[in-house]
């Protein structure tokens, strides 16, 4: 089993917001308190005490990220390159085995996450386990952003991302990726909503 000492969870923050009007969308607040800011939080209080190290990856504002108490990593790639470039700037730094990504825009995600997550590495062979939650039609859909990396795939996303790639899914498919349903009973069906827009945010606030 996954020890807590073996995991890194990276708060991804670096986007544009441009479906916020260009807000700093980790900066907004949810029930008073800024997306990025309650993220850290809900790490904090993963089960089983699963996260070792916290970092945020952000591309502005960094003096405001900084205070909530954890490093703050901007990407290495220009122009707001996308998920990929905080995957990419997180194994970077990242000094554990294990990555867990989780964006600052999804405030209900799983207090399980990490620990369901590391309970696919049962399997030696396992490189990636991702999220994945029944949508609103049924389907059950990958959540490619909220995924635990072992820290050695850093040379194949860098070839990857050199190469021009930004697709994630195009990326984890060279990889052996488990997909871990969060579709049991007792799942929030809201647990993976993303606020891509200010009227998003406020409706998932009320619930």
């Amino acid at each position: 089993m996954i020890q807590p000492s073996e995991i890194t969870a990276l708060v991804l923050a670096g986007g544009r917001g441009s479906r916020m009007g260009g807000a700093d969308k980790g900066l907004q607040n949810f029930n008073g308190t800024p997306l990025a800011l309650h993220t850290v939080l809900r790490l904090q209080m993963q089960e089983g005490g699963l996260i070792g190290e916290l970092m945020l990856n952000a591309n502005r504002n960094l003096g405001a990220y900084e205070a909530f108490g954890a490093p703050v990593w901007p990407d290495t790639l220009s122009d707001y390159a996308g998920p990929l470039a905080g995957f990419l700037t997180g194994l970077e730094r990242c000094e554990t085995p294990y990555l867990l990504t989780v964006p600052c825009d999804s405030p209900l995600f799983p207090l399980d996450l990490a620990s369901r997550l590391a309970s696919a590495f049962d399997d030696d062979r396992t490189e990636i386990a991702m999220a994945a939650a029944r949508e609103a039609d049924g389907q059950l859909r990958a959540q490619p952003v909220f995924s635990l990396l072992r820290v050695e795939l850093l040379e194949s996303l860098v070839a990857f991302t050199h190469a021009g790639g930004r697709k994630i899914d195009r990326w984890t498919d060279q990889h052996r990726t488990v997909l871990v349903p969060f579709d049991q009973p007792g799942d929030d069906p809201r647990a993976f909503c993303n606020t891509n827009t200010l009227a998003e945010l406020h409706a998932l606030e009320q619930g």
